[in-house]
């Protein structure tokens, strides 16, 4: 007798997750050799990767799933908290292609119908055009001043909590430069001995964190008003509220409290 294939099955309503209640009060994407929830026919079902050791598939629905005995929807966010880390990264990979998938029905060039040929890769069968997810890459700055680092808060921060200095990159620029420029824009202060510290995909909907270390050179504090509301160093034993663990920014904010200079 022939073994059936079994799946992970990320489904999505926007960005609301579907997850499977356990027994043991925790939670899981779910898994087996059928979609968990009855889906239409016109419903495109995408394979995106592996994890552990199984084959994983993401389809969108148009109306959420209400919550019952055996399932719940949470946010992609939110999911990071139930979920171990391997599984929310996927999550947030199956999240960009769909959103992917759904942003780029028609050839840029053309206007014709794109055909789905590769995972991540779509083709005009009229010009040729391929189409490939877009990633927006922005930087993170963990700016250091004696034994302080510079928080700020920003107008679209969906709580009161306090971050890193961050900005897209801008066509024609380095990382490096990147980085000086928006501390400078947002801030008006300058800095110096800018140093790689890592990267954090994050699929909001599709962006990459680079994150950097950076001295500050000069200057005093005039916040770019219409990006945030407040700025300002702070010293280890006087930090406001901060950023949650899933983000790089967290992660770096934490490095810098345990590596006193």
């Amino acid at each position: 007798m022939s073994q059936t294939t079994q799946f992970w099955w990320f489904a999505f309503y926007k960005d609301q997750l579907l997850l499977e209640k356990k027994e043991n009060g925790t939670f899981a994407v779910p898994y087996g050799e059928v979609p968990p929830i009855i889906i239409e026919e016109k419903t495109t079902i995408h394979d995106i990767t592996t994890l552990d050791g199984k084959s994983c598939r993401a389809f969108s629905i148009v109306t959420p799933v209400e919550e019952s005995e055996q399932y719940v929807m949470t946010g992609l966010r939110a999911s990071y908290e139930y979920l171990p880390v391997t599984h929310y990264q996927t999550a947030g990979k199956a999240h960009e292609i769909l959103h992917w998938d759904r942003n780029s029905r028609f050839c840029s060039t053309c206007g014709t119908p794109l055909e789905q040929k590769e995972m991540i890769m779509k083709r005009c069968p009229e010009c040729g055009q391929e189409v490939y997810p877009a990633i927006s890459t922005a930087i993170l700055v963990l700016v250091r001043k004696e034994d302080s680092l510079l928080l700020v808060h920003a107008r679209n921060f969906k709580g009161t909590f306090n971050s890193l200095v961050a900005g897209f990159l801008e066509t024609g620029e380095t990382l490096e430069e990147c980085v000086a420029r928006e501390v400078k824009e947002e801030t008006g202060l300058d800095v110096n001995n800018i140093t790689y510290f890592g990267n954090q995909p994050w699929p909001y909907p599709s962006g990459l964190m680079v994150g950097f270390i950076a001295d500050y050179a000069g200057g005093e504090i005039r916040l770019q008003e219409e990006e945030l509301t407040s700025g300002d160093f702070y010293s280890r034993d006087n930090l406001p509220e901060l950023p949650r663990k899933l983000s790089l920014a967290r992660k770096m904010i934490d490095w810098w409290i345990e590596n006193p200079t």
